[in-house]
């Protein structure tokens, strides 16, 4: 095989079966047939929810796997970052989920699970920071704000579903919406101010391509600090589409900071990173430079 020479001797695959509505199981098919092909040993995990997912996860990096390859969104990548983060084990991702943010970071292929089980086969590999708060780490963007909203008033409802559900919880909350107080940290430089939201990115985008902290690097050792400072509800809304090519930055009500660390204050909101839930503000952000390998 030409990959043999290349190939980690063992992989671990998680798979979470209900992403991308169902895509998650037949994608673990495809790519246990490939990798199979490749000659390599595969230990097949799926966990009955997240919890034992992560357990999983972290036993099989305790025990030296040389790769954990997940199937899933940017949910099932957040949770196999918890176990890699400061390991000599690699990422691998077979993206089946709805934003896959953290394989466009790669370019890794989104709509082909064979073609992306290729990637993990060919074994290259860069090295890459996280953003770590206590033990938790993430990926992509942390939301603290509007955005953050949003999601919280999205999984309080049953109906509809998919990204419907997001539409409506969005305009629900522009109709009540009103700017937060924020007291921030940037390494050491406290900052008191109202915003729209504030977002702590490791990597440039999230929710499925929103491009909100335009620029940020994967390997600078830093982490970019966006605040969208007041502005109207209508603003907001012609404001949104330039997310997707991150022509946002020239609005004037933009502002970025570059830190290492940060610590972002402000009442009530409990912030999304990677697409879940991730803690209730305050909460101290840093980067964890070098921290995870990623099959690219």
């Amino acid at each position: 095989m030409p990959y043999s020479a290349r190939v980690a001797r063992e992989i671990a695959l998680l798979t979470n079966r209900t992403s991308g509505k169902g895509r998650g199981a037949k994608a673990r098919a495809l790519v246990l047939q490939r990798l199979g092909d490749a000659g390599v040993a595969v230990r097949d995990l799926i966990g009955r929810d997240a919890d034992e997912a992560l357990d999983l996860a972290r036993a099989v990096v305790a025990d030296g796997v040389e790769s954990l390859v997940v199937v899933g969104g940017d949910g099932t990548v957040h949770l196999g970052v918890q176990a890699l983060a400061g390991t000599g084990s690699t990422l691998g991702i077979i993206p089946v989920g709805t934003g896959n943010d953290v394989a466009r970071y790669f370019d890794l292929p989104r709509k082909d699970p064979v073609a992306a089980a290729e990637v993990v086969l060919r074994g290259d590999t860069r090295r890459v920071d996280l953003a770590k708060s206590g033990s938790k780490y993430f990926a992509t963007v942390l939301a603290a704000g509007f955005d953050a909203l949003v999601n919280e008033r999205a999984n309080r409802m049953t109906w509809p579903r998919g990204q419907m559900r997001y539409n409506l919880a969005t305009l629900a909350e522009l109709r009540v919406f009103k700017p937060l107080h924020y007291t921030l940290d940037l390494d050491g430089q406290q900052v008191t101010i109202d915003a729209m939201l504030v977002a702590v990115g490791n990597g440039p985008s999230f929710g499925g391509g929103l491009r909100i902290t335009e620029g940020a690097l994967l390997d600078d050792g830093l982490l970019d600090v966006v605040v969208i400072n007041p502005m109207s509800r209508g603003g907001l809304v012609r404001t949104y589409p330039k997310l997707f090519n991150g022509t946002h930055v020239t609005h004037p009500q933009y502002e970025h900071h570059r830190v290492a660390k940060v610590t972002v204050a402000s009442p009530g909101i409990t912030t999304y990173a990677d697409g879940e839930r991730f803690g209730d503000l305050p909460l101290t952000i840093e980067c964890a430079p070098g921290a995870m390998t990623v099959y690219t």
